[in-house]
C-alpha cells in the first residue's frame, strides 16, 4: 500500500469525468490565487540614513534626475528616494550603504553604462539591484524588478548621466555625460 492510497481512495469513488478535470481544476485555482495576490515583487521604498556626507551629495543628485524613466512618471515618496511608476515600479534610493556582498565579489564588475560603474547584484525575485561604485562618500542603489524595462540596466541608462553631471568621481571631478 502507497502513502498516497489515503488520498487516492476517495478520489477513485467519483465518476472519471470528475477525477479528469481534478487536476486541472486545482491548477487553474493556485494560478488564480497568485495573479490575484498580486504576485510581482515591488522593490522596497524605505528611506536611507544617509550621513551628513552623503546626504550633501545625493540632495543636488536627487533633484537633477529626469522626470521621466522611458515614458513612467517620478515620484518622491522622501528626499532621497524616487520612483518611476514602471511596471512594476523601479525605486532609485540615495545613501544606501555600502552592500555587504560588494566586499566578497569586489573582482565581479557590473555593467559600466556611459562611463559610470555599477555593481550589480539579483533581487531574489528574477530581477536586479545595481549599486553606485567608483564614487566617493556615497552610493546609490537602482532596484529594477524583472519586467520593470525591456533590459536590466535600461533604467541606469537614464540615470548615468546624471550621475557623471552631479556626484564627484574618485579623483574629486564632475565628468560632463558623453555625449556633451
Amino acid at each position: 500500500m502507497s502513502r498516497l492510497e489515503p488520498v487516492l481512495r476517495p478520489l477513485r469513488s467519483l465518476p472519471a469525468p470528475v477525477r479528469w478535470s481534478a487536476a486541472p481544476v486545482v491548477l487553474l485555482a493556485c494560478t488564480g490565487a497568485v495573479l490575484l495576490s498580486g504576485g510581482t515583487y515591488r522593490p522596497p521604498t524605505t528611506a536611507p540614513h544617509p550621513d551628513a556626507k552623503a546626504a550633501a551629495l545625493c540632495a543636488p543628485f536627487m533633484k537633477a534626475l529626469p522626470d521621466t524613466l522611458l515614458g513612467a512618471p517620478r515620484t518622491d515618496p522622501s528626499e532621497d528616494v524616487a520612483v518611476y511608476a514602471t511596471k512594476p515600479r523601479t525605486v532609485l534610493r540615495c545613501g544606501v550603504p555600502r552592500p555587504a556582498s560588494l566586499d566578497r565579489h569586489q573582482q565581479d564588475l557590473g555593467p559600466n553604462i556611459n562611463g559610470v560603474q555599477w555593481y550589480a547584484e539579483d533581487d531574489g525575485h528574477g530581477g536586479h539591484r545595481f549599486t553606485l561604485t567608483q564614487r566617493p562618500n556615497v552610493y546609490v542603489e537602482v532596484a529594477a524588478p524583472a519586467g520593470a524595462t525591456r533590459y536590466p540596466a535600461d533604467a541606469l541608462a537614464v540615470v548615468s548621466p546624471t550621475v557623471l553631471a552631479t556626484l564627484p568621481d574618485l579623483s574629486g571631478d564632475l565628468n560632463a555625460p558623453p555625449d556633451q
